[in-house]
């Protein structure tokens, strides 16, 4: 029995959220859970990010848990290159929504297979007892940087263009949309969020949070609000998916 929590904040700072998502419990036996995160001025990021989760749920209203995998892998991606567009064409034939996008993250789960969309640098981290990975590589300026060594990982954390994407869905007439899987199992936790989340608690924090077992709301709630306690200087979103029953962890976390 997959379940849900999900809970979206505006954060200490912002005027408005540009984030947004969406869940949907049963999608014709599947799983369905949407994060965006907006990005433009004249409160362009909240259309962004809205016209993203609206578009990615209608596209794939069609998925059912009869669809091979390989298949749902096809659906996601073309759902989300077809997002892009009708965003982009939206933004330039408006002068106040010019260069709007949005990160989005699409994840379509049955209990053995979770299939991931994503472009932007929301992440999917996946939680197995006392482990946890982050699955999703930021398109991020600062992780461009990291890959080529020359800045360290906690340098990103700080860097002063952290929020520079080097993707993102809207911005440009055409995208390359990532597309993966996790097979996960009975007692794993995928964990989708914002980088207001991401950006202000370490992995090591988030499983300690997050893993175990207790109520998924209450972990959810302990989640957003380590951010704020950090600053909470972004929108900050969540959502945590659990396949089954998430075991009790007693022992020291493993950041993947």
């Amino acid at each position: 029995m997959r379940k849900m929590a999900y809970l979206s904040d505006i954060g200490r700072v912002r005027k408005i959220n540009e984030d947004c998502l969406a869940v949907q419990d049963n999608l014709n036996g599947l799983t369905l859970a949407i994060v965006a995160d907006g990005m433009g001025g004249h409160q362009a990021g909240d259309v962004a990010s809205a016209m993203a989760v609206e578009l990615i749920q209608q596209g794939l209203q069609n998925l059912h848990q009869d669809v091979p995998v390989e298949a749902r892998h096809v659906l996601i991606k073309e759902t989300l290159e077809s997002a892009n567009e009708k965003i982009f064409e939206f933004a330039s034939a408006r002068e106040n929504y010019h260069g709007m996008g949005t990160t989005a993250i699409a994840v379509a789960a049955d209990d053995h297979h979770a299939v991931i969309g994503h472009i932007g640098d929301s992440r999917v981290y996946w939680i197995r007892g006392n482990r946890i990975d982050q699955v999703t590589e930021d398109h991020s300026l600062v992780n461009e940087l990291v890959r080529s060594g020359q800045i360290s990982r906690e340098e990103a954390n700080h860097h002063p263009r952290r929020n520079v994407l080097t993707r993102a869905l809207g911005t440009e007439p055409t995208i390359e949309v990532d597309v993966l899987q996790v097979d996960w199992q009975n007692g794993d936790l995928l964990l989708l969020c914002s980088d207001g989340l991401s950006s202000r608690v370490e992995p090591g924090q988030i499983l300690q949070l997050a893993s175990g077992d207790g109520d998924l709301d209450v972990k959810v709630h302990k989640l957003v609000n380590e951010a704020l306690d950090a600053g909470g200087d972004d929108n900050i979103t969540v959502i945590l998916l659990a396949n089954g029953e998430v075991a009790a962890v007693h022992n020291d976390g493993e950041v993947g």
